[in-house]
C-alpha cells in the first residue's frame, strides 16, 4: 500500500528539484528525504530521480508518477474532507493561488469573513505568477486561482469578484500633484517605473497608452520592478512616476506621501476574476468558498473601496 505522507515528500522534491529544499519546505532532514525517496523507489520497482550534485531530476517514471500521485492525494483529502464534513460542519483545508496586487490586499478581508461562517476551514494563499497560477489550476496543486486575465483553457471556469483602477500616482511633492490632471504625452518626458511585462497591470496600461498612439518604447523607463509594493515606495522616494492598482496606492495616499493624477481619456480599469477547475471535483469546503465568492461580488467590492480609503 502506497504511503500517502512518501507521495507527498516525492512531489515536494519534484516541484523543487532538490532533496535539500523539499526537506526545508516540509520540515525534514535531507537525510530523512533521501530515505523515503529511496524507500517509494523500492516499493515502486523503479527510479524515480536521477540525482546530479544538489539537484534532482526526474526520470521517466518520475514523470508518470507526478499526475498520479497527485490526483490520489486530491482524492484522499476529498475522502477526508467529506467524511468529516457528513458530521455536520464544512471542514477541510485549500489553497488559493493568486497573481494580482489587488488579490492580495482582497483575499485576506474575503478569508477573513468565509471563516467566520466556516471556521474550521483552513485556507492559504500562495503568492506567484500568472503563469504559475494558470499551471497550478490545471495540475491540481490549488483549488482556486485569482487572476486580472481570463485564460482560455477548455478545464478553467471563471467569475468575477471585483474590478479595479489603474491609476497614476506622483510623489507628494511632484509639480503634477498641485493640478492633479495631466494628458498622456505629458507621460514621455517623466521617469517611469513600470511592472514586469507579464503584469496584468502593465498590459492594461500598454493597451491604454495604445489608444492614443503611445508605445512602451516611447517612455522613460527609470525601472522595472517586480511588485507594487515595491513600486509605491520607489515612488514614494521620487524615483518615478507610475501606474499601480488603486488597492496598492492606497496606503502611501492615505499617509500623503504619494498623490493620484488623473490622465485626460484614460481611464484604466481591470476585472479580477477567481478561478477553478472544473475538471478537478470540489470539495465540500471548496464548494461553500465558491459559491461564497459567487453570491458576495458586492460584498467584495465594497470591501475593496474600504481598503482604499483605509490606512493599515
Amino acid at each position: 500500500m502506497l504511503n500517502l505522507d512518501a507521495l507527498k515528500v516525492f512531489l515536494a522534491v519534484a516541484e523543487h528539484g532538490s532533496f535539500s529544499e523539499a526537506g526545508r519546505q516540509l520540515h525534514l532532514s535531507q537525510p530523512a528525504v533521501s530515505q523515503i525517496i529511496q524507500g517509494l523507489e523500492r516499493q515502486l520497482a523503479a527510479q524515480l530521480f536521477i540525482r546530479q550534485g544538489r539537484s534532482a531530476q526526474l526520470t521517466e517514471a518520475g514523470q508518470m508518477l507526478v499526475s498520479l500521485a497527485r490526483e490520489l492525494l486530491n482524492s484522499a483529502q476529498r475522502v477526508e474532507q467529506t467524511m468529516l464534513s457528513m458530521q455536520g460542519e464544512i471542514i477541510g483545508e485549500m489553497t488559493i493561488g493568486c497573481s494580482t496586487a489587488s488579490g492580495k490586499y482582497l483575499l485576506p478581508g474575503m478569508i477573513a469573513r468565509f471563516r467566520h461562517q466556516y471556521p474550521k476551514v483552513r485556507i492559504n494563499v500562495l503568492v506567484t505568477s500568472r503563469d504559475s497560477v494558470i499551471n497550478k489550476l490545471v495540475i491540481g496543486d490549488v483549488a482556486f486561482g485569482v487572476s486580472s486575465k481570463l485564460i482560455e483553457h477548455g478545464d478553467l471556469e471563471y467569475q468575477e469578484l471585483f474590478k479595479d483602477d489603474v491609476i497614476l500616482i506622483v510623489p507628494a511633492g511632484h509639480r503634477w500633484a498641485q493640478y492633479r490632471k495631466i494628458y498622456p504625452d505629458d507621460l514621455l518626458d517623466e521617469p517611469m517605473i513600470l511592472r514586469e511585462e507579464v503584469s496584468g497591470t502593465r498590459e492594461v496600461l500598454i493597451n491604454g497608452l495604445a489608444n492614443h498612439d503611445i508605445s512602451s518604447e516611447m517612455l522613460n523607463v527609470a525601472m522595472v520592478l517586480g511588485n507594487a509594493e515595491a513600486i509605491e515606495m520607489a515612488v514614494e522616494e521620487g524615483l518615478g512616476i507610475a501606474f499601480v492598482s488603486r488597492l496598492a496606492a492606497a496606503r502611501g495616499m492615505a499617509l500623503g506621501r504619494v498623490v493620484d493624477v488623473n490622465v485626460e481619456g484614460m481611464a484604466l480599469t481591470r476585472k479580477i476574476y477567481l478561478a477553478r477547475n472544473r475538471r478537478l471535483p470540489l470539495t465540500r469546503a471548496q464548494t461553500k468558498y465558491w459559491e461564497y465568492a459567487n453570491s458576495s461580488i458586492n460584498e467584495i467590492q465594497k470591501l475593496g473601496e474600504l481598503k482604499q480609503i483605509s490606512v493599515p
